[in-house]
């Protein structure tokens, strides 16, 4: 007998701190909402995950700086890698605020940047506004705080 499944979206997490992992996992939780949070270690694993997928992520949260393969790396081959992945939206989740990040995340076809928040109830509020809003109006708003080349 097959067990009903409890959740209407599918997120990825490529994250290789294990600590950042369980926080995003538990603040999703926390959320209550019907989402299947699939966690990675790496860019590498996340791509093999990618390519072994039943159903693909409505979203992929993707950390830049990781072992094997950064996320600038995996951005681009997942931008790359056809109309599978087209329409996966990609949040690139940083500890780092540097403009030329956010601008190189964007040019490689991020959806959005988000700075990773110093406390978990901050993370709750990010993810909630991440899942809840259009990116597109999230990303503008970001990019007019960007200081000018």
């Amino acid at each position: 007998m097959s067990q009903k499944q409890n959740w209407e979206k599918i997120i990825y997490l490529a994250e290789d701190d294990e600590d950042d992992r369980l926080l995003f996992a538990d603040a999703v939780e926390e959320l209550n909402l019907p989402i299947l949070v699939v966690q990675t270690a790496d860019g590498c694993e996340l791509l093999e995950a990618l390519e072994k997928a039943k159903h693909l992520p409505e979203t992929i949260f993707l950390d830049i700086n990781m072992p094997r393969k950064n996320g600038f790396e995996c951005l681009k081959e997942i931008r790359n890698g056809g109309s599978d992945f087209k329409n996966i939206k990609i949040i690139m989740l940083s500890t780092s605020s540097s403009a030329m990040h956010i601008r190189t995340a964007y040019n490689l076809g991020a959806d959005y940047y988000a700075v990773k928040p110093p406390t978990f109830m901050e993370l709750k509020d990010l993810l909630k506004g991440i899942l809840d809003r259009d990116l597109k109006s999230l990303r503008k708003e970001m990019e007019k705080k960007l200081p000018a080349c």
